[in-house]
């Protein structure tokens, strides 16, 4: 039996934590994003850098909120910390 692919793990963290359907489907959603702009790479070959380039994509490129920025950024620190169980760094 093979392990759950990313994504579904976000969910099962989310659903462990009590998140709510609304918080899991941004965070996937952020966190789908955050791959695909960096050519589906596996975030645990990625640090602070890499997510530093989206979220400054996201504000300047895109001119996204502040507020949609921090919850973007909010997705990745808990994918990083409660999902892949590892510390941001560059």
């Amino acid at each position: 039996m093979q392990p759950p692919r990313l994504l579904e793990q976000v969910s099962i963290v989310c659903r462990r934590r009590h998140l709510s359907p609304g918080t899991e489907e941004s965070y996937r959603h952020w966190i789908r994003r955050f791959i695909l702009f960096h050519g589906k790479r596996h975030p645990q070959e990625m640090g602070a850098t890499e997510v530093a380039a989206f979220l400054n994509d996201l504000a300047v490129a895109r001119q996204v909120a502040a507020s949609t920025q921090s919850q973007a950024l909010n997705a990745i620190v808990f994918l990083y910390d409660a999902v892949l169980g590892q510390a941001l760094v560059s």
